[in-house]
């Protein structure tokens, strides 16, 4: 193994940080209406993606760690509910969709930032190599 700090080396590592971002927001904003199937049942728990620095060998994966949100459950009066308690209270995720929208939106443009950043050092390469042939 190799410890290429580099700056490609450092923005593909990036990408996949983001996109595990990406990925755990769609599915959090997939579940937001996700209720439980029985009365004492809990509904979908939002997920956090948490992730380590980059650090040494950039070319193994990332860390990313999926833990769960410890808010509180919003709830509803909605007696007909088959997962409704007796009051007639529903639990519902604790996902709100316009913290999930900027989550994603957020990744999204560090993701682009990081595939600019290899496009630039690719470009950086190519005009080097051309320098040094003429």
């Amino acid at each position: 193994m190799k410890d290429d700090i580099s700056g490609p080396s450092l923005a593909s590592a990036a990408l996949r940080i983001h996109q595990g971002r990406m990925r755990v927001s769609v599915e959090n904003i997939a579940n937001a209406r996700s209720t439980a199937s029985a009365p004492d049942g809990e509904p979908y728990r939002r997920k956090i993606a948490v992730f380590e620095p980059i650090t040494g060998n950039t070319e193994e994966a990332p860390a990313i760690r999926i833990v769960r949100d410890k808010t509180e459950f919003p709830t509803v009066h909605s007696p007909g509910h088959p997962a409704a308690d007796a009051g007639g209270n529903l639990k519902l995720p604790n996902v709100r969709p316009t913290v999930e929208m900027s989550e994603l939106r957020s990744a999204m443009r560090a993701y682009e930032a990081n595939l600019r950043t290899i496009a630039t050092f690719d470009d950086l390469k190519g005009k080097t190599l051309a320098l040094l042939k003429s």
